[in-house]
């Protein structure tokens, strides 16, 4: 993955019998060491099969499988026939929404924010894009912990950062140390991103661990980027917190990303925001209006209904997902070979495959868990997140938010599959 920041490079002269020019580089390097989002990737794949006819089962799309709740839907039908809506409006948003973010921030989080420190993105994902683009000059490191979301390096690297891996695995619940991160902190880290609940794992981390972290940042003089888009889907014992909150003093060095994509079904409408010091959020808005402007007015009218609206709608979605998760995760651990981890938040199974790897199956071998995820939906036609688009290979990404008897029959299929492995 590159973090070279020019756009092309000007080749050595070429001669040819027709003309004598200076070639240009067709594609900048920047562009082409970006990798097309894996998780899309998969589902593009199982809805490509679907339509031509297959029965595929995705575990790939991070979306919920509800609809957008009618308050919601009929705010921007009204939207619609609101003359206003029609032309422009501030980059940073409509101030109503950006006040009403602040609001919901203070009562869900506790963190206490104006509606001046709040930019509207073109989802979560324009979030994490602008916040990097704020943060990272050429050579500056971002520490990202793995398993991690596959946009993070992207968006990393596409800012001209250079993303260092902290790894962590099932032995730690998925979650990484103080220490961990101290090894792997240099002179050239300008910020952690940090993720909690996580994609793709679901490991929630506890609030000493959140503080530990928060007040290792703050000694180290860095940033923080804390990506809190699945704040409301936690289960049993396990609680979201967020790392402002916890460490007041770090509020100058923080970013919070957050969206209505999650909880309120919303992944279509595409309103996210970033939350931080004002420096940082005029700078990540003057970027924003040379790239996109404003988000569309309808959707930002959607978001303001759902944002200023009460939590009626995920807690019935979030009492659907912790069902599917206790399934799923069962279910995945009765088949030979698989070791599941209990996830605490999001809705994403992340089940180890290495006990499959290697092993004789429908007279292939497969030797990564990319390879045998090909299999799955060659085979299956269950189609699964392999480790290696989140930097730890040997695992499966599986989203359970889908319908129960649609997960039920994917595993099912799955497990039938891997009843076959041999030696």
């Amino acid at each position: 993955m590159s973090g070279v920041a020019g756009t092309y490079e000007i080749m050595a002269p070429v001669t040819t019998p027709t003309s004598t020019r200076t070639e240009l580089r067709r594609i900048s390097r920047r562009a082409a060491a970006v990798a097309p989002s894996a998780t899309l990737a998969v589902d593009a794949k199982a809805k490509a099969l679907q339509a031509a006819g297959e029965h595929v089962i995705g575990f790939g799309a991070g979306e919920p499988d509800f609809p957008t709740p009618t308050h919601i839907v009929e705010a921007a039908v009204a939207a619609c026939r609101d003359p206003a809506n029609h032309h422009y409006t501030p980059t940073a948003g409509i101030p109503a929404l950006r006040e009403a973010i602040a609001a919901k921030t203070r009562r869900d989080s506790g963190l206490e924010v104006s509606g001046s420190q709040v930019l509207v993105t073109n989802g979560g994902k324009q979030a994490v894009a602008n916040a990097f683009a704020v943060l990272c000059d050429p050579g500056d490191e971002v520490i990202v912990l793995a398993p991690y979301w596959t946009t993070y390096p992207e968006s990393i690297a596409l800012a001209g950062g250079t993303p260092v891996y902290v790894t962590s695995d099932e032995t730690t619940g998925f979650r990484s140390s103080v220490e961990d991160l101290e090894a792997a902190w240099t002179p050239n880290t300008k910020a952690l991103l940090f993720v909690s609940p996580s994609n793709p794992t679901g490991a929630v981390y506890p609030r000493d661990e959140i503080e530990a972290i928060g007040r290792w940042a703050l000694d180290k003089g860095i940033w923080v980027l804390t990506d809190e888009i699945y704040e409301h889907l936690v289960y049993g014992g396990a609680e979201h917190h967020s790392m402002p909150v916890l460490v007041p003093e770090l509020a100058d060095r923080c970013l919070v990303a957050n969206g209505v994509a999650k909880t309120y079904a919303m992944t279509g409408w595409r309103v996210g925001w970033l939350i931080g010091p004002a420096d940082a959020i005029s700078a990540a808005t003057n970027i924003q209006s040379h790239e996109t402007s404003n988000v569309s007015n309808v959707a930002q009218r959607a978001a303001l209904a759902a944002v200023a609206g009460g939590l009626e709608d995920v807690t019935s979605m979030r009492a659907a997902f912790d069902r599917r998760r206790q399934t799923i995760v069962t279910m995945l651990n009765d088949i030979d070979g698989i070791v599941c981890a209990e996830p605490e938040g999001a809705f994403y199974a992340y089940p180890s495959v290495k006990g499959l790897l290697g092993k004789s199956l429908r007279a292939k071998r497969p030797a990564t868990s990319a390879e045998l995820a090909e299999l799955c939906i060659n085979e299956a036609k269950v189609a699964v997140v392999p480790g290696e688009a989140f930097g730890t290979p040997g695992y499966f990404r599986m989203s359970y938010a889908m319908a129960d008897h649609d997960m039920v029959e994917g595993v099912s299929r799955l497990a039938a599959l891997f009843a076959e492995a041999q030696d």
